[in-house]
Order: C-alpha cells, then sequence, then structure tokens
C-alpha cells in the first residue's frame, strides 16, 4: 500500500486497516489517524511506536491484556483475529496434543498469575 493511499484514507476506513496492527486495540490506530499525513511508511510506523511509548506503563500492559493466550480458548473457539489465527497455526499451535496443551494452559496461567498479563510472543516464522 502507497503511503498517498494511506494519507487519503477516511477515519473510519483508516480504523479498518490498521486497528488491528496493535492486537485489538483499534483507539491506537484512532489516534495515530489525526497525525496525517504521513510522509513515508517508515512515518506511518513511528506515529506508532510514539504513541505507545508515550503510554503510561499501565496503558502499555493494558494493551498486552488485549492479547489472547497462546493456543487458548480464543484458538479453541475459532474466535482469534485473523492475524493471531495464522501466527499461531505457523508456529504449530493449532496441531497441540491434548497434553501439550494442559501444559501450555498451565504455563500461560502461571504467567498471567505473576505478571497480569498473558505471555506475548510473535508467533511468527
Amino acid at each position: 500500500m502507497d503511503i498517498e493511499k494511506v494519507n487519503s484514507m477516511d477515519f473510519g476506513e483508516f480504523v479498518d486497516v490498521f486497528g488491528n496492527v496493535i492486537e485489538r486495540c483499534p483507539l491506537i490506530a484512532a489516534a495515530v489517524w489525526s497525525q496525517r499525513p504521513f510522509s513515508d511508511l517508515e512515518d506511518l510506523k513511528k506515529h506508532f511506536f510514539a504513541f505507545i511509548d508515550a503510554l503510561p506503563q499501565s496503558g502499555q500492559e493494558g494493551i498486552l491484556r488485549c492479547h489472547p493466550d497462546l493456543a487458548g480458548s480464543e484458538l479453541r473457539r475459532g474466535t482469534l483475529t485473523a492475524e493471531s489465527q495464522r501466527e499461531q497455526s505457523a508456529a504449530g499451535l493449532t496441531s497441540l496434543g491434548a497434553e501439550e496443551r494442559l501444559r501450555l494452559a498451565e504455563l500461560n496461567a502461571q504467567y498471567r498469575a505473576r505478571f497480569g498479563f498473558p505471555f506475548v510472543l510473535a508467533a511468527r516464522f
């Protein structure tokens, strides 16, 4: 996608296209839209990072809380975002055996109990 197209998007289209750049946080895309025009795609990316970096720690942790557990209930229910579904599938998390799923669920629960948000890993290859 070229930057002219990005800069010409109205609010709704921009949020539709970029609303899941940060998992389930379309408000970030909404805030970044107001920073148009962007000089190039790198500039667009810098605005996303700058917005997140400017958040207090609690806001950054809130972003992490939006992420699904790896091989968790959302995967089993089929309610992952398309991006997360592709990532978890590519990482082999959709083909775990029952024992592996149980162990990962235990690890997910331990991590969440300790840190207050899910273990987040870019499971892309």
